[in-house]
């Protein structure tokens, strides 16, 4: 995908904004290992030792790590990387989760992505930030353009809002995913997208001078394999700028909020992975993307899953998936 991006004329970056709960662990429970509120210094403080030797390693493996904070839950935690080349991005995604969970167990904790652990907590998401480049320059803002986005950007955007039900399938990609993403709780559970929406599954990000540099694709978490999540993505936005597929009016509102008879072509998203495969299964541009073996075992695989934990309730399912994840 990355190579029929360039023969397109244009690159892809990205970046995996990565939250994860750090947890103490007993025989019979598990538990966040604070119980801070969303953003707290207090937790800062408390975690600022684990946290220090997390973004020292992730600086010495060539990551440049712009920004922490404390995030909804108690023990959750958000590092935010810088964004790279695609296939570099997807690099820096697997040597994240590595880091962070080995030196969380370095101080006898452990670190979790599990997309939903606490059913009265937060979920933990990893939006994927992305922006389109030519011959060095970012080719996503457009002031003259339709909400300031250059036509190739729109299209591209438009793709992947268009694919977005079967994407799931590889965004979010575990039975757990589907916990996680509910109205009200900024996880985009409606396809539609928003110039600075959080609730819009596609996030339009305006900087303070104005210009969109890039978007955030919130249906997405660190279960995930981000060299397949990634790449369907990029196969969703090709087709949008060789479709030539039109961005429809941006949501400005919470979706779940809004009153029928509203003028909104709004669809409420997959809520369980098997509707998801689904989607992926009639989709022919991911599928094709993807290849016939790939996508054929992908969805073997995935339906095994399915079947697997279709009795599972959240506790069952944490307790076997925690630290896989």
């Amino acid at each position: 995908m990355v190579n029929k991006a360039a023969e397109m004329g244009f690159s892809v970056k990205g970046a995996f904004e990565n939250e994860f709960y750090i947890l103490k662990k007993t025989e019979d429970a598990i538990f966040p290992a604070d119980d801070t509120s969303f953003a707290s210094t207090y937790s800062m403080d408390i975690n600022r030792e684990i946290i220090d030797e997390m973004v020292k390693a992730l600086i010495l493996q060539g990551m440049e790590v712009q920004q922490y904070h404390a995030e909804s839950g108690p023990g959750q935690q958000e590092i935010t990387v810088k964004y790279d080349e695609a296939l570099k991005a997807c690099d820096n995604q697997i040597i994240f989760r590595e880091t962070v969970r080995a030196i969380a167990g370095k101080y006898g904790l452990t670190a979790s992505f599990l997309p939903k652990i606490f059913v009265d907590k937060a979920g933990s998401g990893c939006h994927l930030h992305l922006s389109l480049w030519r011959e060095g320059k970012n080719i996503l803002p457009d002031f003259e353009g339709r909400y300031g986005i250059s036509k190739v950007g729109s299209q591209f955007i438009a793709g992947v809002l268009h694919h977005l039900p079967a994407l799931m399938a590889v965004t979010t990609p575990i039975t757990n995913s589907y916990h996680r993403i509910k109205p009200h709780y900024w996880s985009g559970a409606f396809q539609c997208w928003g110039i600075g929406n959080r609730e819009a599954a596609i996030r339009v990000i305006r900087e303070f001078g104005g210009e969109i540099k890039n978007f955030e694709l919130k249906t997405v978490d660190a279960s995930s394999n981000p060299y397949l999540a990634l790449g369907a993505v990029i196969a969703a936005g090709i087709d949008g700028v060789t479709q030539e597929m039109e961005l429809e009016e941006p949501v400005q509102e919470d979706p779940g909020n809004i009153l029928q008879g509203k003028d909104y072509k709004i669809k409420i998203l997959p809520s369980r992975l098997e509707n998801a495969i689904e989607e992926l299964e009639k989709d022919e541009i991911i599928m094709d993307a993807m290849g016939k073996k790939l996508s054929k075992a992908y969805i073997a695989v995935k339906k095994a899953e399915i079947e697997y934990l279709k009795n599972f309730n959240l506790e069952k399912e944490v307790k076997l998936l925690l630290e896989k994840y």
